[in-house]
Formats: C-alpha cells, structure tokens, sequence
C-alpha cells in the first residue's frame, strides 16, 4: 500500500510552499508516494537537486516520529510527530526572505 498525505497535511505544506515562492526562494515542487514513505521535494530550480524533501514515514510513528525535513545532503534537519511543529523550521527562513524583500 502506498503512502500519502492527506489532505490536511498538504494544506499545510502547500500553504508554506506558497509563501516561499512569494518570497522568491522556491520556484519548483515534486511529489513521490512510495510504499514506506511520501516525500514533498522542493527546489529552486527544477534541473536541480531537491533544496529541501519533507517526508512522511508511518513506520516511525511509535520511534522518533513520521514526519522529517531532510536537507540538501540528506542530513536531517528536524523530526517530529507533528508536521506542524517539525514545519516550523523554516520559519526562521521565512522570516529572512521576507525582510530582504521589504
């Protein structure tokens, strides 16, 4: 069986995806369901690798949680049980591309 968002969790994804392409640091998005996980990959151009893939792994629900941003270099930037809280990491990148528009 293959795993998705629902519609809830793309809601929110979409919405931050949403204001970074404002703020003209994302330009490019791609979706991939697979058996053990979905991944959110988010570029700034579409030639290029992934700037950022946020995951979801039901696996990982009891562990360390189902939901992780993972970076560039496949380093692990947050994990969490709630997207909510583990998209919060990029608030603080937000907040810097906003004041550089201004």
């Amino acid at each position: 069986m293959q795993v998705a968002f629902d519609r809830l969790e793309l809601s929110r994804i979409l919405t931050l995806y949403g204001r970074m392409v404002s703020c003209g640091e994302w330009r490019d998005y791609a979706l991939d369901f697979l058996e053990d996980v979905a991944i959110f990959s988010i570029f700034r151009r579409s030639s290029e690798v992934p700037l950022f893939r946020i995951e979801k792994r039901p696996r990982l629900r009891n562990r360390q949680g189902q939901y992780c941003v993972v970076a560039a270099g496949g380093v692990i930037l947050r994990r969490g049980h709630e997207l909510a809280q583990v998209l919060r990491i990029f608030d603080r990148k937000l907040m810097k591309a906003l004041a550089a528009g201004e």
